[in-house]
C-alpha cells in the first residue's frame, strides 16, 4: 500500500493564493496608479476600462482619503480586479492592505521595512518598493522579501513634486543587474518616452496620467500595452 501525505487545506489555499499572485506579477507589464476619482465620480467605470484595455495591476493612491473612504474605494477596486483576474495594490498603509486582503502592498523608501510589512500582512502578499538610485534598486533586488520594485522618476512629474528625475541611465544600470520584476516610473507616456525606456532596458512601466487623463482609458491602456510588448 502506498502512503500519501495530503497537504492541509489551509496550507494548500495559502500556497495557491501566493502562487497565483506571483504568476500574475511575472506576466505584468503595465501598472496604473490612480486616485479615487472623487471629482469625476466614475471610479468603477474607469477601473473596468483600464483593466479591459490591458492594465495588469492597479494601485489606489489617494492621500486625500480617510481610512474608511479608502477602504470603500479599495473594495470597488478589489471586486473589479477579481472579475478581470488581475492584481490590485494598496499603497503605504499596511492596516488597510490587511483589511482588504490586498494582492500587492507597495511602500516607499521611508515606509515600513519588508520585515515589518510581512509581520503585519503575512507571506501571501506581493511586496513592492520604490527606488530612486542604483543602490536602492540593488538593495530591493537583494531583499528576499521584496517581490518587485519601481525605478524612477525617469522624468519629473507633478504626481511627485520636488523629486528630481533619475533619467534613463539608471534604467540601463538596473536592467544589467536585476532578475526580479521591476517597473520604470515617472512621466511615462506612449511614443518617444516609452521608446526611450525600452531602449534603456525597461520592459515594465507604471503610469498615472497617461491613462487617468485620457478621454478613452481603455484605448490609452491598450496603446501602452502594445508598445510595451
Amino acid at each position: 500500500m502506498t502512503m500519501t501525505t495530503q497537504m492541509p487545506p489551509r496550507t494548500a489555499a495559502r500556497q495557491t493564493k501566493r502562487a497565483w499572485r506571483e504568476a500574475r506579477l511575472a506576466e505584468a507589464k503595465l501598472y496604473l496608479c490612480t486616485d479615487a476619482r472623487t471629482g469625476q465620480g466614475d471610479l468603477a467605470e474607469f477601473l473596468d476600462a483600464a483593466y479591459r484595455g490591458g492594465v495588469d495591476i492597479i494601485q489606489l493612491r489617494d492621500k486625500s482619503l480617510e481610512a474608511r473612504a479608502e477602504i470603500a474605494a479599495l473594495e470597488v477596486l478589489k471586486d473589479i480586479a477579481a472579475r478581470h483576474d488581475k492584481l490590485f495594490s494598496v499603497n503605504d498603509r499596511a492596516d488597510v492592505a490587511l483589511l482588504t486582503d490586498a494582492d500587492v502592498f507597495h511602500v516607499g523608501q521611508g515606509d515600513l521595512t519588508s520585515a515589518q510589512a510581512r509581520a503585519v500582512l503575512g507571506p501571501d502578499v506581493i511586496l513592492g518598493r520604490s527606488t530612486h538610485s542604483l543602490e536602492q534598486a540593488l538593495a530591493a533586488e537583494a531583499d528576499p522579501e521584496t517581490d518587485y520594485f519601481c525605478v524612477g522618476p525617469v522624468w519629473e512629474t507633478s504626481t511627485k513634486p520636488g523629486r528630481a528625475s533619475v533619467g534613463t541611465a539608471l534604467l540601463t544600470a538596473t536592467a544589467a543587474e536585476a532578475a526580479k520584476p521591476w517597473f520604470a516610473i515617472g512621466g511615462i507616456a506612449t511614443g518617444e518616452r516609452l521608446d526611450a525606456i525600452r531602449q534603456a532596458g525597461a520592459r515594465r512601466a507604471v503610469v498615472v496620467r497617461a491613462i487617468a487623463s485620457a478621454e478613452d482609458p481603455a484605448a490609452a491602456a491598450r496603446e501602452l500595452k502594445e508598445e510595451l510588448e
